[in-house]
Formats: C-alpha cells, structure tokens, sequence
C-alpha cells in the first residue's frame, strides 16, 4: 500500500490490475495487450524513484529526458497549487495569463540571439509540430507554396503526431503507420561509430555535407522550406555529430534561405551545461528553436518554440498581407504550467546547476568511457550529461545496423541494472542515460558501477547458455 500527501491510497495488486485491464501505454506491445504490467512507481525524490514493492532506484533517463531539478522540489509543487487555486486555466484565444507572459520573458532571456518570441504548446510532439507549421505558413505567406519540403536525419526523432512521426527517422517508430512522406527528405544518421568502413571522422563529416549541399541540389533550394535538427540525437541513440557538422549544416541553410530548426526538446535547459545547446555549445543561432521536458523539470506538461525576430518580420505588420497564424492548443501557455516554468528555473539558477552539469560532465563522461573494456560494448559516447552504452557481440565487426544478439545484451544489461538498483534505457541495442542534473559524482559511481556488474553479469549468462563467446 502506497500513499501520498493527499492522503490517497494505492494498492499495488489494484494499479496492476486497473492497468491490464483499462490502461493503453505508449509503445505498447499488442500481442501481449493485458498481460504485461510495467513497473508502478509509487514515490520518487531527489534522483531516486521507488515502485510499488520497494525497491529505490536510481533514475537514471531522468523519466524521459526530463527531470531536472529532481523529485521532490517543494517550490514547484508550491507554485502548481498556489496558481491553480489563483488561476487554474484561461482560454488563450481571448486572454493571457501573468505566468505565461512572465515565463515567455524567462526564456526569451536565455535564447541566442534574435529568437525573443516564444510560442507555447503542450509538449515537445506539438512544439515540433507547430514549428513546422509555422514553416508552412512562413512560405505561403512570402508567396512560395512550393517551398515546403523537410529535411531531417535518419536516426532522428521528433515526436508522435503524424507529421513529427513523419519526421522521425528510427524504422521501428514508423511500421504499421501511414506517414505523410511526399515532402520529408531524410539524410544519413551523422553517427561516427557507423560510419562507412575506411572513413575518418573528418572525411564522414565532409560526407555528410556534400550530401546536404547534393540533396538540395536535387531537390531544389526553392523546393526545401527547413533543415529540422537535433543537436544531438537523443533517441537515436545519443549521437554526437563531427566537430563543425552544425555550423557548417547551417551556413548552408542560410546560404539557401532553408530555416533551420533546432530541435532542444532534450538538450535544453541545463542537459549539456547551458540554458540552450544551440550557440552555447555548437556555435549556431538557428531560425527556430523548439523545447519541452526539462523547461518544467517534467512536473506539468509544456513545450513550446522560440521564433526569431528576424524571420518574423518577414510575415508579420504589412508583411503579413492580412494573414493570421491560425495554430493553437487549448493548453498553449497554461497557466499551472507556466507557473512551474518559473519556480523550476528559480531553483536552477539558485543552485547554480548549469554550473554543477559543467562541472561534473567531464567525470560522468569518462567514467562511462571506463566501460568500453568491457568485450559488450562498442561504443560509449555522449555531451554533458546525456550518454549512450551501445552494446555489440562483435566488436571486431560493426556493420551498419545492430544485430539481434545486440539488442538482446542491452535488454539484459538493462534487467541486471534494475536488480542492482538502477533505471536504464534500452534502445535497440543501446543503453541510454541522462540523470537528473543534481545528481552527485558519488551516484555517478554508483550509476557506472552498477552498469560495469550488470554487462559483467550479461556476459556470464551468454556464455553459460552457449550464445557468446568472449
């Protein structure tokens, strides 16, 4: 029996059965619909969760990317029920709201250069979403319905709505969907590890831009509307493009009037020491910038982009030709949400955790380097703190896809993990990370000590059971 601080309890058989028989989860696996119940989390502080049995884990993707602050943050839970019981909900079409206004004016703070205009939404799926639309409508306005096609990268992922998922470059997200992809161009995922056999990381990156510049060539400049882009491809598996492929990706967009869109739903607020990834860490000031998780340390939903003055000057005052941009929510700046907004970035800049992410990236990154003497894994890369473990049989032979021997060593590694008191994310054949911001280097050692037993652990039971040798 859980409880929580309204008083309610909750009895684990009954989630578990309430769940089997009346929940629809994201990523569900039909075949087994009703059968399967995942883990009931009952309580969680700082970077802990504990389910409903009792065992306290580490967090360590952060619930999705998101968790900044950590569980528990009494000034945010303060500031959601001090605005509800104030001003619960306003309809953005007719009115505004103190919070939204206020939090607008945050982030528009910490934007790189000209994007001080800020667009709210519900998540990080409606943030893509609307920016794509605003793409949309920024060509048809400038009288250019031609230009509407979208460039994106395998490997990337932008969200769940049809266009986003359109977006979205992983084949698993797409099958068994019909997707819009008349207007989507994808591009090679920009990940070194897989690179063609016999190519440096140099010579990759001079790859992967004389492809940009040979799609658009073909495509045609006057046919491309954006490059959307995320500066790091966190589902995809954490992958860090070559030095200099984000300036030189958007040099040539400008060169070609392409807006480009970065998407920071995962690598803003704090994840790689910064506010914003974009200029701080790889150098660019995108047209458009869209975010969400940690933009409320995942307590309430929101998401939203930021849009640069110069771009809408194009379409707004007497450039607008008397056209409205008719895109909206029914949430778009909540106020509850906006609320949040302003107690988490409070409490980040109080505790000064940008500062402590810079600080201790360098330990949480080397240390996971650590792993890769373990004969299961390939690769271990990552920024900030936000790493991925890619789990291989045959080191000596990485081809250009996992196999599924591979996948199944992460599914074990990350089983092993939660026995020994961690959360990890599997991903294909991948083991992804990104702790809450305030984790300490002591729980960085216990996160990679725990991952050294459980790959120490997945090799033992493959070999026992004659499906590897070392």
């Amino acid at each position: 029996m859980a409880n929580d601080d309204t008083g309610a309890q909750w009895n684990a058989a009954e989630i578990e059965s309430n769940a089997k028989q009346h929940l629809l989860q994201p990523w569900e696996e039909m075949e087994k619909l009703g059968q399967n119940v995942r883990t009931v989390i009952g309580a969680a502080d700082g970077i802990y969760v504990t389910d409903t049995k009792g065992r306290r884990l580490i967090d360590g993707p952060a619930g999705m990317w998101c968790t900044q602050v950590g569980y528990g943050r009494r000034e945010i839970a303060d500031a959601i029920a001090g605005q509800a019981m104030k001003l619960a909900y306003n309809s953005p079409w007719s009115s505004t709201s103190g919070p939204a206004a206020e939090a607008a004016r945050r982030i528009a703070e910490k934007t790189p250069g000209d994007l001080k205009h800020v667009f709210f939404t519900t998540g990080g799926s409606t943030a893509v979403d609307t920016a794509l639309r605003f793409v949309e409508f920024f060509n048809n306005v400038l009288g250019r319905p031609e230009k509407k096609t979208i460039l994106v990268r395998a490997s990337g992922y932008h969200g769940s709505t049809d266009l986003t998922a359109a977006c979205s470059g992983r084949p698993f997200n797409r099958k068994n969907f019909d997707l819009d992809s008349e207007r989507i161009s994808f591009l090679s995922s920009p990940l070194p590890f897989r690179r063609p056999k016999g190519i440096s990381e140099a010579g990759f990156l001079d790859f992967l831009v004389k492809e940009l510049e040979d799609r658009i060539a073909v495509i045609g400049p006057d046919r491309i509307a954006a490059f959307l882009a995320e500066p790091i491809l966190a589902s995809g598996g954490v992958i860090v493009p070559p030095e200099g492929y984000h300036k030189r990706t958007a040099e040539i967009c400008s060169k070609h009037d392409i807006l480009y869109i970065s998407d920071e739903v995962v690598t803003a607020f704090g994840r790689l020491g910064h506010w914003f990834a974009s200029k701080d860490v790889f150098g660019i000031e995108p047209d458009i910038i869209t975010f969400a998780k940690g933009v409320t340390s995942g307590y309430v939903p929101l998401g939203g982009l930021a849009i640069s003055d110069k771009v809408l000057a194009r379409v707004s005052g007497k450039n607008a030709k008397g056209a409205w941009f008719s895109s909206g929510f029914t949430y778009s700046g909540h106020p509850v949400s906006c609320a949040a907004v302003l107690a988490n970035f409070d409490i980040i800049e109080k505790e000064k955790i940008l500062a402590h992410v810079r600080e201790l990236a360098p330990h949480f990154q080397a240390s996971l380097r650590a792993l890769a003497t373990s004969p299961l894994v390939g690769d271990v890369r990552g920024l900030g703190l936000m790493a991925c473990v890619e789990c291989v049989a045959d080191r000596d032979n990485v081809g250009a896809e996992n196999t599924e021997l591979d996948s199944e060593i992460a599914k074990r590694v990350d089983r092993h993990c939660f026995d020994l008191g961690l959360i990890v994310r599997p991903i294909a054949n991948m083991c992804v990370m990104s702790p809450p911001l305030v984790i300490t280097r002591a729980e960085i050692d216990k996160m990679v000590s725990i991952l050294r037993q459980a790959l120490d652990r997945t090799a033992d039971d493959l070999v026992k059971e004659g499906k590897w040798k070392p």
